[in-house]
């Protein structure tokens, strides 16, 4: 067991310490390892990493807008609390409005179609600046969201599970009666894992997207190729530096990884114990599978944040708007990237930040009232 922060004996901690062992009654011993507690357990904690990982994607789309110069009409709360109001959608969209307020980085629509100029007498022409922003980022809401949303239902059954009674067979004291059945059976958790799993690696798909897209300078309207330095001419290491080009190959590499990982683990029930368990629910499997991807995508969080903060820095980052509080953060620990150097220690602190929620809670205690992760729909 841990105590102390240390990994130690349980016996010896508990003979330190004072504390007596329980004496099992009959049927206790098997109560104890007769049910869901064990893929109940770990689904409990992935979620509570998941939501995380849910405000974290929105924070990175926020920031991408920013640092590409996009538009920020389609997080209007028209196209979401209106038009098609999926509770999750219209979460990630408020999320994200809130982020880019005062950001004088991130373009209103109407001021991108002003500089792409009207058409007058021709009959058309090819505009100088792109009027729509990549799906990646102008369709982050609508993915996002099914995150928050799977994240809703998924934690009620969670909630249910942990409260119920998971043992086999049970008594109800009132009547006097035992009743045999399958209560240890884990079909609500295996998949709300496996729907989980698969909402946590699409957004893991998402942020990588938009990785590319500000690596490549084919799109990132201005920003240097792979990030790399802005140095002076004739400057000595100038066109030396390979930037973040094997940052972003890494995280292909681990979104690949966690996509490969969606196979829903209730589709491979077996049979078992001579056919008496003959339809199990894999629901341990598809947890740990879960718990798995959520690790996963939390290192392609981490390295699209680290390319985010150095594209804010050669952007501007005084510009940025509500995301300054994560950037601070970011900086505090990672220096920007000057020349060539490894960054996996890099990807470990900001790792860090995000599983112990340091750097989402001065984001969460600026927002004025902390609705950022909580469950429900909220307004502007």
């Amino acid at each position: 067991m841990y105590y102390e922060g240390e990994l130690q004996d349980t016996k010896e901690v508990m003979e330190d310490t004072g504390i007596d062992p329980i004496d099992l009654e009959p049927k206790e011993g098997l109560a104890l390892v007769n049910g869901t507690a064990y893929m109940t357990g770990i689904a409990a904690l992935t979620a509570a990493d998941a939501r995380r990982l849910a405000l974290c994607a929105d924070v990175c789309t926020a920031l991408a807008t920013e640092v590409l110069n996009g538009i920020s009409s389609p997080f209007h709360p028209f196209l979401h609390d209106v038009a098609k109001p999926h509770d999750g959608q219209i979460r990630s969209a408020r999320n994200i409005r809130w982020l880019l307020k005062e950001s004088d980085l991130a373009q209103p629509y109407d001021q991108v179609v002003e500089q792409a100029g009207t058409i007058e007498d021709e009959e058309f022409r090819e505009l100088s600046v792109s009027i729509q922003d990549k799906y990646s980022l102008r369709c982050a809401p609508h993915f996002i969201g099914t995150l928050w949303d799977a994240l809703e239902w998924a934690e009620q059954w969670l909630e249910t599970e942990i409260n119920s009674s998971n043992d086999n067979p049970l008594f109800d004291v009132e009547s006097e009666q035992v009743f045999s059945g399958g209560n240890f059976a884990g079909g609500h958790m295996a998949l709300a894992m496996d729907s989980l799993r698969t909402a946590v690696a699409s957004i893991g798909d998402l942020l990588d997207r938009q990785l590319e897209l500000i690596v490549d300078e084919k799109f990132n309207h201005g920003l240097t190729p792979n990030l790399i330095p802005d140095l002076p001419e004739g400057h000595s290491d100038k066109g030396l530096n390979h930037g973040f080009k094997g940052m972003q190959l890494a995280c292909s590499s681990i979104t690949a990884e966690a996509l490969n990982m969606c196979m829903p683990s209730t589709a491979f029930s077996r049979s078992t114990e001579s056919h008496n368990q003959d339809k199990v629910s894999m629901g341990a499997t598809a947890a740990r599978h879960t718990r798995d991807v959520v690790e996963l995508v939390e290192k392609v969080s981490s390295i699209h944040l680290l390319a985010l903060c150095q594209a804010a820095d050669l952007r501007g980052a005084k510009q940025l708007g509500n995301t300054t509080a994560i950037y601070e953060t970011i900086r505090e620990e990672v220096p920007p990237l000057e020349g060539d150097r490894e960054m996996d220690k890099d990807i470990q602190s900001v790792q860090t930040l995000l599983r112990n929620n340091q750097l989402l809670e001065d984001l969460e205690s600026k927002s004025h009232d902390n609705s950022l992760t909580e469950r429900g729909r909220h307004s502007d």
